[in-house]
């Protein structure tokens, strides 16, 4: 983090509210896109006479936008503020900007237990409500906790190679693993789940597995907010912060399992899409400085807006065809994480 973000001040009251109206503003509108466009082009008229139920009965557009692709939004809204807020966490506990759950391996962790769980079968009735999400929280943290303990310096601290290289060579592993669990398993109709969750895709959303993420994302949010000001702390240095009355120890184990708790839950239901919580706490920053009260609400708005658009993009490039909306986002934040790495060599170098 540059020392501009770090001591970036909070913006006015009027400005601040003034953008968070614009973020809902921008939801609502790729939210309406998002359940006009695809496959079947419906009508704005239309849309808006279902959501509103003055549809006439039957509506022959009812069944698309209702139960296909207004589950469809809220999940991708759910899953881009989640990995936003989860990315702009990470970042602050680790002081590095390139942290992200997918590029930390946390996301590889969260699909490695999700997929183990479809293969195995265990809890076939339970799976996508306590099984799935239980296990894809397992490997989520597992994974964190040897990223954390391979990137942490004898001091301390953390330079942006150490972590890059943890995270890399956490997530080949855990790619590794998901490919034998795949050919162990010996069942054909195990590869189309696994592609699933290894590209990250919002197709399986449904009105009786919102609840969940959305209650996770809702509690998990809330907590975060309430930790604002130690996450501010870190800002300062391991040695700022402890001075300050923090237990830096302490306080990152507990953030840590509520990241994973987090992340399990949302990939659990999307699976791994990358960069989100890389790109858009960034993009945050720029508006409202690194104060985390201000940075998260803003984050998680803008994580929901980018990846409704983005999946929009994915169900409408190459209609009827279905782009996994992973591909869109690591398109996308491939090159912003190349310039990311190319300032963290430009201040600290890169040391193994």
């Amino acid at each position: 983090m540059t020392p501009a973000e770090r001591l970036a001040g909070p913006p006015g009251k009027v400005r601040y509210t003034t953008l968070m109206a614009v973020l809902v503003l921008a939801l609502a509108a790729a939210g309406t896109a998002a359940l006009t466009y695809g496959s079947v082009k419906i009508p704005y008229a239309d849309v808006f006479d279902i959501l509103t139920g003055r549809a006439e009965d039957p509506s022959p557009f009812r069944t698309i936008v209702l139960d296909v692709r207004l589950p469809r939004v809220l999940l991708g809204a759910a899953v881009g503020a989640g990995l936003a807020v989860i990315g702009t966490a990470l970042q602050a506990l680790v002081r590095n900007p390139l942290a992200d759950p997918f590029l930390l391996g946390v996301s590889s962790g969260a699909s490695a237990g999700a997929v183990g769980v479809i293969v195995l079968g265990w809890g076939a009735g339970l799976a996508i409500t306590v099984t799935i999400p239980a296990a894809s929280f397992v490997g989520a943290f597992l994974a964190l906790v040897v990223v954390y303990a391979l990137a942490r310096e004898p001091g301390g601290g953390f330079t942006t190679g150490r972590l890059v290289l943890a995270g890399v060579a956490v997530s080949y592993i855990l790619s590794a693993l998901t490919s034998l669990i795949l050919v162990v398993s010996a069942r054909a109709d195990h590869l189309q789940e696994v592609l699933y969750w290894t590209l990250g895709g919002l197709g399986s959303a449904r009105w009786d597995t919102l609840a969940v993420p959305l209650t996770v994302l809702a509690l998990g949010t809330a907590v975060l907010l309430a930790l604002a000001r130690p996450l501010d702390l870190l800002l300062v240095g391991e040695e700022g912060a402890t001075v300050l009355g923090l237990d830096t120890a302490r306080f990152r184990a507990g953030v840590f399992v509520l990241a994973s708790l987090l992340t399990g839950v949302l990939v659990a239901h999307s699976g791994a899409i990358g960069f989100v919580g890389l790109m858009v706490p960034h993009a945050a920053r720029m508006l409202v400085g690194a104060g985390h009260r201000a940075l998260l609400p803003v984050a998680a708005m803008m994580g929901a807006v980018f990846l409704v658009v983005a999946d929009l993009a994915a169900r409408t490039l190459a209609a009827p065809q279905d782009i996994p909306v992973g591909v869109l986002t690591a398109l996308t934040g491939g090159p912003f994480f190349l310039w990311q790495l190319r300032r963290g060599r430009a201040r600290e170098g890169v040391t193994a």
